[in-house]
């Protein structure tokens, strides 16, 4: 007779049979993955290094490019905006005050002059300021003699507002003062809609609207439409705008991704999509005179645009 003991034994010798297999098994299973793993960890370090060098090299080579466009943009814009007056707005924080300053350098080295700079506050686009903004374009905020669209749309009522008392020629049989564009402005600061950032603004012949990044949210369409609206209005009122930002702003919910998408606006208010570049800077500049010659473009790195806009000749 077999007793319990025995096949007790027997069991015990079994699993450990099982288990000495499996531990062997693994173990060399374990160093053939590790082999393999140690090997993809070394080919993708090389990757990475070659990766970084690469990487290294582009950006040497767009600091070069953008030094060498940096000592040739005063030629390269040369008089293009002789005696001419440009207005600077920004659309949000988010431009940078290098960009700002850049911009500017190269507006007054092209021969031009800056009349000034406002900035948008988030309240000019938010849909909920709508009634408020209505209420003072249409009450006391419009000087005499300026006349606006017949339109219930409170963000096409203020940009017209802006366009005419900021833009020359105006649309207006009579033209604002400096006294009714520096009530306007205060006016919309008030409703906290409009900052001023320079000490004075003057009527200008062009307007250059700073943009960068993209808006979220579900009102980023109503914001988007309301800056649409005010770059067209700009645009119209004077001799010609256009609107320069990032790559992110030239985006499906950047400003400039949004205007290229209306054929409309688009036909008519130049974009520059590379303004954080010295390319895109001399692009925003010589965009000014083309649209002074009544030519409109997308000008930038991104898809259907021209590097840069072609002047037939600078405005002397």
């Amino acid at each position: 007779m077999i007793d319990f003991r025995y096949h007790l034994v027997s069991l015990i010798a079994v699993f450990l049979a099982v288990a000495l297999g499996i531990v062997i098994g693994t173990t060399q299973l374990n160093g053939r993955v590790v082999d393999n793993l140690n090997a993809q960890v070394s080919s993708l370090e090389q990757d990475k290094r070659g990766l970084e060098a690469q990487s290294q090299q582009l950006q040497a080579e767009v600091k070069s490019d953008d030094s060498f466009t940096q000592a040739v943009a005063p030629a390269l814009v040369g008089n293009s905006l002789n005696n001419r007056r440009v207005l600077l707005v920004l659309t949000s924080d988010q431009v940078p005050s290098s960009t700002v300053d850049d911009v500017s350098s190269l507006v007054q080295k092209a021969g031009g002059t800056l009349t000034g700079t406002i900035h948008l506050q988030p309240g000019y686009t938010d849909p909920s300021n709508a009634s408020a903004i209505q209420n003072y374009v249409s009450g006391s905020g419009r000087p005499a003699g300026v006349e606006l669209p017949q339109t219930d749309d409170a963000h096409q009522l203020v940009a017209a507002l802006l366009a005419d008392v900021l833009m020359a020629p105006s649309t207006s049989n009579s033209a604002p003062n400096t006294a009714a564009i520096s009530s306007v402005l205060a006016g919309l600061g008030a409703l906290d809609v409009v900052a001023q950032d320079s000490s004075t603004v003057t009527r200008a012949d062009f307007a250059i609207v700073l943009t960068a990044g993209a808006l979220d949210g579900t009102d980023a369409d109503q914001r988007n439409a309301a800056l649409v609206d005010l770059s067209a209005a700009l645009d119209a009122a004077g001799s010609g705008a256009v609107v320069a930002g990032d790559s992110d702003s030239a985006g499906s919910k950047g400003l400039i991704g949004v205007l290229r998408n209306n054929p409309t606006v688009s036909a008519t208010v130049s974009t520059v999509d590379n303004i954080d570049r010295a390319a895109g800077q001399v692009s925003t500049v010589l965009a000014l005179a083309a649209e002074r010659q009544g030519t409109s473009g997308k000008y930038g790195s991104g898809s259907d645009t021209q590097p840069v806009p072609q002047v037939a000749g600078a405005t002397r």
